[in-house]
């Protein structure tokens, strides 16, 4: 009898009713990683290192059956590239990768956030928007639509957004501090 009570504290405490009652969360870390498959790597690599201002880090292989075993891909291996923004353990990664395959990945065509399902745009907070601007001229980035703007009305008015696209046509928002141009 004392075995059972004793079991079922255990599961109790491993449950997550118990991680909620204590005020505990079940994350093990409170920042995503992000895969991105791209069509061409070394422009999309280019692309965050260079005008969004991502560094690159060690990154990592998946080989073998694990791939198509856990559903990632058709048997396809994985090069990964992970970039970081900032030096923090807890930086946000973003993993690009080029996969080769039989089934090759298409460039998405995407006029607005709400055209396309799932993920529609990763968000960047910087510290100074027109550097990023700049970085994208350098390289033929063009700001979309009519971006920057301040935000609307009801949220910071010292806050612009800046709409990019990356190389495969995904969405990046700049959010930062007034461009010169804004000022």
């Amino acid at each position: 009898m004392k075995k059972n009570i004793n079991l079922i504290f255990l599961l109790f405490l491993s449950s997550p009713f118990c991680f909620s009652l204590l005020g505990k969360s079940n994350f093990s870390k409170q920042t995503i990683d992000l895969g991105l498959v791209v069509t061409d790597l070394n422009q999309s690599l280019k692309f965050y290192k260079e005008v969004i201002g991502f560094e690159e880090i060690t990154g990592f292989e998946v080989k073998g059956s694990f791939p198509k075993k856990v559903g990632l891909t058709d048997g396809a291996p994985l090069d990964i590239h992970v970039l970081v923004l900032g030096k923090d353990e807890n930086a946000t990664k973003l993993k690009l990768m080029q996969i080769q395959s039989k089934k090759k990945a298409r460039k998405i065509k995407q006029p607005f956030i709400h055209t396309v399902a799932g993920f529609s745009y990763i968000t960047v907070f910087v510290e100074n928007v027109d550097l990023v601007w700049s970085n994208a001229g350098k390289l033929g980035v063009v700001a979309y639509a009519e971006s920057p703007q301040v935000l609307p009305a009801g949220l910071p008015q010292e806050i612009c957004l800046l709409m990019l696209k990356d190389p495969d046509g995904n969405f990046v928002e700049i959010v930062g501090p007034k461009t010169q141009s804004l000022k």
